[in-house]
């Protein structure tokens, strides 16, 4: 656990994206932290999940908005 990841899934009228590191998986759901909280996602809903890099550091952002 603690590994960031992306899991798209379903939801009415099409699809989302939780990303952040995953905290729990059981039989039936994956738990995301995204930057909104915790999103518990039902594993019948999830049509694609990978891990992610970590995200590049601030200072690199703010270094690409300068250019």
């Amino acid at each position: 656990m603690g590994t960031r990841v992306v899991v798209r899934y379903r939801i009415e009228g099409g699809f989302t994206d939780a990303l952040g590191p995953l905290r729990e998986r059981d039989a039936n759901t994956c738990t995301v932290e995204t930057k909104r909280g915790l999103v518990v996602v039902p594993l019948d809903a999830v049509v694609a999940a990978k891990p992610v890099p970590p995200p590049p550091e601030k200072s690199a952002r703010a270094e690409r908005r300068q250019l």
